[in-house]
């Protein structure tokens, strides 16, 4: 069963404080429509500006997250998306009265509450994935390293080493696929962030975590201060009697987890991918990953969507056997030779199909079309794309060999490659929305290999044969 993407049930309202402006912010999360993605709109600005979700957004990554559109900014944003993507939430619009989303904590569990106390319901569109093809690299400097390999399910790896006696070298791992895969609000959701003692009173004098308090982050002390040091920094925070007198976590802190900074990490990593706009399909592993790496990864795996997109989305294997071989198809469809122009289904569901067609010399159109250089014509292309079409559309009732389709619409058409003998054309075919009242609207693809042969929008009518 195809999954469906999924919105919140109702509208969930937080306030609270950003931590590097301090300044108290109003936040809604309201249901969206499906294939609307995240997108954060800034009430308090004129005009009410709305900036995608997308890595194609992000605009600086010091310390935090932070998206730009035009004027409008948000920032902070990698808790909420780490949060929205843990449970579910393909698509929402996040309202904001200031340009950073709060704090909480310091962890994503907060926004999990939330989410979950809004619900989460089922639309009617498929998720969207993308599905890693290759090993894909990107290095920094530091040794900071995130790979991607070709994987059916999703997992990431993070590993940290901050060269610090109390932290030591850390990794954390979180899956989804395998055996109902790891449960993000109990092993992600709870990590908070955490900052360097030394690196504080800079962070102040940088006019940051001006939000930044003992109840929503983790301060790790490498080297013990003085009783006079650790009151000074206790008044920063406006909390008395702190202790850092001595090596490991202000205020003898207790951990939720033995690899709590990890774990914050593989959580900064997960809203950080959450801006490729759509979910993985493959491995991950990241080696000291940053808000910096993380969005220019997400930045490259966008651009390799892109360049996908005129790839077939389905590996054919000539070998497997097909979902509907030649008899079969006889059997749904009412064409027959020479005009039968499917040669085998290969992948079929509720809402996309895959057909194959082998293109022969022994083809009749190539007696006239042309005799000396022989081109499949582009109607006849178009034709066998809605033949694959129709077996999708009659594999939705109950008795398709009492069916016919009839397409009333063919719109969009555009022949990017020719098609000579010798050629195996892929045709893949997806619901652009769902089937009512007998008409299914379908795009259409055509692919030689890689390459994209011809496209298509069709519109067909299912009707009882008289």
């Amino acid at each position: 069963m195809t999954e469906k993407q999924q919105t919140l049930g109702a509208a969930a309202t937080f306030s609270g404080k950003g931590l590097h402006t301090g300044a108290t912010v109003n936040l809604t999360i309201q249901p969206a429509e499906a294939g609307h993605g995240i997108k954060f709109c800034r009430t308090d600005l004129e005009g009410r500006p709305v900036i995608e979700a997308v890595a194609d957004n992000v605009f600086q990554t010091s310390r935090s997250t932070l998206l730009k559109k035009g004027e409008a900014t948000v920032s902070t944003i990698e808790h909420l998306m780490a949060a929205l993507w843990g449970c579910g939430v393909d698509n929402a619009l996040v309202e904001v009265d200031g340009g950073e989303v709060p704090i909480a904590d310091g962890s994503a569990m907060p926004w999990v509450r939330l989410i979950r106390q809004a619900g989460i319901v089922p639309q009617d569109a498929p998720r969207k994935y993308y599905e890693i093809s290759e090993k894909t690299v990107l290095a920094l400097d530091n040794g900071r390293e995130i790979v991607a390999y070709p994987d059916d399910v999703f997992s990431v790896t993070a590993n940290v080493d901050f060269d610090s006696h109390v932290v030591g070298k850390q990794y954390a791992v979180f899956s989804v696929g395998t055996d109902g895969g790891d449960d993000f609000a109990a092993a992600v959701a709870p990590s908070r962030t955490f900052v360097f003692l030394h690196e504080i009173e800079p962070l102040i004098q940088n006019n940051m975590i001006r939000g930044g308090d003992l109840d929503n982050a983790i301060v790790i002390v490498e080297q013990p201060v003085s009783a006079d040091k650790a009151a000074q920094i206790g008044k920063l925070f406006g909390r008395e009697g702190v202790a850092a007198d001595r090596q490991g976590y202000l205020n003898n802190l207790e951990l939720h987890f033995d690899n709590e900074i990890a774990r914050h990490k593989l959580l900064d990593l997960l809203g950080d991918l959450a801006l490729v706009g759509m979910r993985i399909k493959g491995r991950i592993l990241a080696t000291r990953p940053g808000h910096a790496i993380n969005t220019e990864f997400a930045k490259l795996l966008r651009k390799q969507i892109k360049r996908d997109a005129d790839r077939p989305t389905f590996k054919y294997d000539p070998n497997a056997e097909p979902i509907y071989d030649i008899n079969r198809i006889k059997a749904t469809l009412p064409h027959r030779p020479p005009f039968l122009l499917v040669d085998k289904i290969i992948h079929l569901t509720d809402t996309e199909v895959v057909g194959i067609k082998n293109v022969t010399m022994n083809e009749p159109f190539f007696v006239g079309h042309f005799p000396d250089e022989p081109v499949m014509p582009g109607v006849l292309q178009v034709e066998a794309m809605a033949q694959c079409g129709g077996i999708l559309a009659l594999s939705t009732v109950p008795d398709p060999e009492n069916y016919s389709t009839y397409f009333m619409t063919i719109d969009g058409v555009k022949y990017r490659h020719k098609v000579v003998p010798g050629d195996t054309l892929q045709f893949e075919l997806r619901l652009s929305e769902p089937i009512r009242r007998g008409i299914v609207k379908m795009d259409a693809r055509a692919y030689i290999g890689n390459t994209l042969a011809t496209e298509a929008k069709l519109m067909a009518l299912i009707t009882k044969n008289k």
